[in-house]
């Protein structure tokens, strides 16, 4: 991997609150703490934005000599960047985007940890959790109380082919077309065209301020460098906070074609909707692609009924090609969402009213001995099955893109996912379509070898 680097000082670009003399101690003292491992490896990743990799630990060794260094002074604070890659500079200047999510990233891992200890902080309970999370997007100023609901969340591989990918531009231009925003997990693929389609939308409509909101964690940006077109980046510190903040921020879901993290991420979504608690809360979902996605489609749609059921099939819709009706949908059933907050008096821009158990919230560590205990059985309820699915899928996730998951299964082989024949099969026979599909890695890169290992 050929490389090019520079060295070069950065300011904040817009602002920035100003970093104690603590917080600036906790990332920077000596190089080594984990606050500012976790910085660097976050920053690198936002420096490649645009490189064709999705291996957090290809980027590591290929920039191993790459070092941030944070200096503070009496506006606020500087980057020192070393061995930087150059393709984040034109003509020696960083471009804005990325220096904006750059100091993004900064502003979310000091909160983040510096906040830990906190009094204020009560990560022992479901709704301390929930109100945890409230607290990191407000730091991040993405909440906008009193803005009718209008934010539409896309779901989506970063691993598809070129067709998939412009369907989901003419779905996201249908939708900037009608005023709605645009929230991906801001990397490549579907988390990219719908914000693209949506760019171009908005100034046809002479939107300005259109908002393009980019929701990932340390583990995911590491290995999906942020798209440019985000225009609002938040770093929450794992996977069950970023999905929870998908759902209280959103008020509808479109799911694009995707492979392993797409599954993870519906069905976590399904399973807080099949909570008997959530029965009457309107929350538009939409499973979409174009023609020649249509038996994946259905593929994933069998696999919902055949593990959960009929009633997680009827939360949501299958539109095929067609991604004006997809927007149609949907704006109809934020009209619905509208309505119901109105009603009840609840926030358009935080859904407090949705039931998330403390089980969807707590993080899963996918050791092979935790992906083996998993219980993939019908005998527990269908909401609290979605769960462990979900973990089963956040763990071939890991075991394919990130740092600790790939240096897991080098040491001690694939996941082992054990369960119901009635589960594991099309369990099986599902993941099998994401390999031959190519579902599993970025085109173009290494052949995939599978992390896991299927056990009925």
């Amino acid at each position: 991997m050929q490389k090019h680097v520079v060295n070069v000082s950065v300011n904040p670009r817009g602002s920035l609150e100003t970093l104690s003399q603590r917080e600036v101690h906790q990332l920077s003292e000596a190089g080594s703490g984990s606050t500012y491992s976790l910085f660097r490896q976050c920053a690198l990743a936002i420096l490649n934005t645009g490189a064709q990799i999705d291996n957090a630990k290809t980027i590591l060794e290929a920039y191993e000599d790459f070092e941030v260094r944070i200096h503070q002074q009496d506006r606020g604070v500087r980057l020192e960047l070393l061995n930087a890659p150059a393709d984040a500079f034109v003509d020696g200047e960083m471009i804005a985007s990325t220096r904006e999510m750059l100091f993004s990233a900064l502003r979310d891992i000091v909160y983040t940890e510096s906040e830990l200890g906190s009094p204020l902080i009560d990560l022992s309970s479901s709704p301390g959790i929930t109100d945890y999370v409230f607290q990191l997007l407000r730091n991040a100023r993405t909440l906008l109380p009193g803005v009718e609901p209008k934010m539409v969340v896309c779901w989506g591989g970063h691993s598809i082919n070129s067709e998939e990918y412009k369907y989901s531009k003419k779905v996201g231009h249908e939708l900037g077309l009608r005023s709605l925003d645009i929230c991906t997990g801001c990397g490549p693929g579907v988390m990219k065209g719908p914000m693209k389609g949506a760019t171009i939308a908005h100034a046809k409509q002479r939107i300005h301020g259109g908002r393009y909101l980019g929701l990932t964690e340390p583990g995911i940006i590491a290995a999906e460098a942020p798209n440019p077109i985000v225009n609002e980046l938040v770093i929450l510190p794992d996977i069950e906070k970023r999905l929870e903040a998908f759902v209280r921020v959103g008020h509808g879901i479109i799911i694009f074609p995707g492979g392993v993290g797409t599954a993870e991420e519906f069905l976590y979504l399904l399973g807080i909707l099949l909570h008997p608690d959530n029965q009457g809360v309107p929350f538009p979902v939409i499973l979409t692609g174009p023609k020649s996605a249509e038996a994946y489609l259905q593929q994933l749609h069998a696999f919902v009924g055949a593990t959960l059921g009929a009633d997680a099939q009827s939360r949501y819709q299958v539109i095929i090609d067609d991604p004006g009706q997809v927007a149609v949908q949907m704006a109809a059933g934020l009209r619905k969402v509208r309505e119901f907050r109105r009603e009840r008096n609840d926030a358009f821009h935080f859904n407090w009213l949705l039931k998330i158990e403390e089980g969807f919230q707590r993080p899963f560590d996918p050791t092979h001995e935790n992906m083996a205990s998993l219980q993939l059985t019908r005998a527990v309820p269908a909401h609290e099955l979605a769960a462990n699915l979900r973990r089963a899928f956040s763990g071939i996730v890991a075991g394919n893109v990130k740092d600790n998951g790939i240096r897991r299964i080098e040491e001690h082989g694939p996941y082992e996912s054990r369960g119901e024949a009635h589960i594991m099969q099309p369990l099986d026979e599902l993941l099998q379509a994401f390999v031959a599909q190519h579902r599993m890695k970025l085109p173009g890169g290494s052949a995939y070898v599978p992390c896991y290992r299927v056990v009925s």
